[in-house]
């Protein structure tokens, strides 16, 4: 079976079991809301990947909006240029990911069905996951809330409005014919390395295109304003599929910054946490 090890353990999240069971706990305590999520199942969410101690608490707060099904699919981005595949679509089919909790398999029937749907724009490569972070951040979160959960680990090397369109229309086939609910999850921080007036500004600007569902125009923004959202290829996917499978909005659950937490608003990082009901 193929397996890709943890790649951040112990820099992102703790690499002790104990530990980062009693971190996610905590974060996921700490994010309850006071009302169930819904049963009626969630089609996307934007969650962000950087250190728990940044946007742990986002991302809790997103994934316990949500009914977290047996399979999700996790889009992220390529921070790393590392591709092999000629597509940029990159897949691991198979096997599972390693975490400090256990592994989270690789849904290898899932994979070979989004394959067949999507020949020749989707394909696999293991080079492009073995670093990047995108995924891995995520799993323990999900791996908490739902012990047997299953992935489709995706990662994008582009950020173009056609390639989005057409992965994310493909996405939302492989959702209807899944025979089972899917959560599509866009894995995304949003702007970098600026003032914190800047960043909000910014991040402001994005949400305001996520919120309308108009990946083309987030795209579009990001390019022309300069916000450098890291995760706005896959977030654009999602929104298309979403779109696809008849969404009509997004829903910002939670917004923070790095500065909130390290007291440095000078360059920070924006987060947010977004459902798509």
């Amino acid at each position: 079976m193929s397996i890709r090890p943890p790649a951040v353990s112990g820099r992102f999240y703790p690499s002790d079991p104990a530990e980062l069971r009693a971190t996610v706990a905590t974060l996921l305590a700490d994010a309850r809301a006071p009302v169930r999520p819904s049963d009626r199942p969630t089609v996307g969410v934007i969650v962000p990947h950087a250190g728990y101690l940044y946007s742990g608490l986002t991302a809790a707060i997103t994934l316990t909006r949500v009914t977290i099904p047996g399979l999700v699919v996790i889009l992220a981005p390529n921070h790393t240029g590392i591709s092999d595949a000629k597509s940029g679509v990159s897949l691991w089919e198979s096997g599972a990911f390693r975490t400090p909790l256990g592994d989270v398999p690789v849904d290898a029937d899932a994979s070979a069905a989004l394959r067949e749907i999507a020949k020749g724009v989707v394909e696999i490569d293991h080079e492009a996951h073995r670093a990047e972070h995108a995924v891995e951040v995520e799993l323990p979160f999900l791996k908490m809330l739902r012990s047997d959960v299953r992935i489709v680990p995706l990662v994008l090397a582009w950020d173009s409005w056609e390639p989005a369109r057409q992965l994310g229309d493909m996405l939302a086939r492989l959702v209807q014919a899944a025979g089972e609910p899917v959560l599509l999850l866009a894995s995304s921080d949003l702007n970098h390395y600026e003032p914190a007036a800047v960043s909000e500004a910014k991040d402001a600007r994005a949400l305001e295109a996520v919120r309308a569902l108009d990946g083309e125009e987030l795209l579009a923004r990001c390019k022309r304003e300069r916000i450098s959202m890291c995760g706005r290829g896959p977030a654009a996917t999602v929104i298309a599929a979403a779109r696809a499978l008849g969404a009509t909005r997004a829903d910002v659950v939670d917004y923070r910054h790095s500065g909130w937490v390290s007291g440095d608003n000078a360059r920070v990082v924006g987060y947010a946490g977004v459902v798509i009901p």
